[in-house]
């Protein structure tokens, strides 16, 4: 717990800084003034304000999952029989998907059924299994859930979702001050009222909270599409057969968890993550199994 406190405080001290040197760098100035608005101050703000922490976090991913989730790397000289063949199935896959280089391969202690892929780049990658995944699994869907993650490394996922959500960012913080601007009346009034301006920051912090829980409708739902492509991706990879047979397994098991607290900053990141139900379920980063399962079947009656 002590870890994970010390690098959420570390990464927020590292993101102020990087942006506070990016923003005297470029002499940008600020976006309200005496005369009005500036839109073009403002853009460049938001979207340095919403794209640096994102990329920053994309950086150092790999660090990060091995700080949160306490991933050690197989070192791949082990005598470990089950560890080999968890390092030769992610090699073999990673060449069959044609990836420029091999990624880190590593396993983190955990009750619970389930693997992840993180890092910055298709060439700097680290894939993750837990031990209760390689406890309760047969070897060939082992084989499969890596199939699916290393499909996830080559189609650039963790990129595409830390670029989407910085975009996201940057649109939430620039809307809701336009917003604010509008609907405070601090254009139409003197701009050294207090009044004035403490409503325009109420305003902000009001749309912010709106158009973030808009944005993570759209997060969500394309984190959910990459799940279905790189469960298509593991097909490929590892057969389908074995891909629909790992999902299968991975619905026995969903409802094994850690005794310690889900961190959200990986769960988007894992095969299996309990779904939310309902209209929540717009909110959740996976599909259910039970759905995920059926495309698969569906797509090879197609191809058939």
């Amino acid at each position: 717990m002590f870890k994970r406190i010390l690098l959420f405080f570390a990464m927020n001290a590292l993101v102020i800084l990087m942006i506070t040197l990016i923003l005297n760098v470029l002499h940008l100035r600020p976006y309200l003034s005496s005369y009005g608005m500036d839109l073009s101050s403002l853009a460049l703000f938001c979207l340095i304000w919403g794209m640096v922490g994102a990329l920053i976090s994309l950086g150092l991913s790999r660090i990060m999952a091995k700080w949160m989730m306490g991933v050690q790397r197989i070192d791949p000289n082990t005598q470990d029989p089950e560890l080999r063949e968890v390092l030769a199935m992610v090699h073999r896959l990673a060449k069959q998907a044609h990836l420029p280089a091999l990624p880190e391969v590593g396993v983190y202690r955990s009750n619970e059924v389930n693997a992840f892929a993180t890092g910055p780049s298709r060439a700097r990658s680290l894939v993750a299994v837990s031990t209760g995944l390689l406890q309760r699994m047969k070897s060939a869907d082992i084989e499969a859930v890596l199939a699916h993650e290393v499909s996830h490394i080559a189609n650039g996922d963790m990129v595409t979702m830390t670029l989407l959500q910085g975009v996201v960012n940057a649109f939430v913080m620039f809307l809701a001050r336009i917003l604010a601007y509008a609907f405070s009346g601090l254009g139409r009034s003197n701009r050294q009222e207090n009044g004035s301006y403490m409503s325009y920051i109420l305003f902000v912090y009001l749309f912010e909270i709106v158009f973030m829980i808009l944005g993570s409708l759209l997060i969500a739902a394309y984190s959910r599409f990459r799940e279905y492509r790189a469960d298509a991706g593991g097909a490929q990879l590892a057969g389908k057969e074995s891909m629909i047979s790992a999902l299968q397994t991975l619905r026995v098991f969903q409802e094994v968890h850690d005794k310690q607290p889900e961190n959200p900053a990986m769960a988007a990141f894992k095969i299996s993550h309990s779904g939310k139900r309902g209209w929540l379920a717009l909110f959740s980063t996976h599909p259910p199994l039970e759905a995920r399962i059926e495309r698969l079947q569906i797509s090879g009656q197609i191809s058939g």
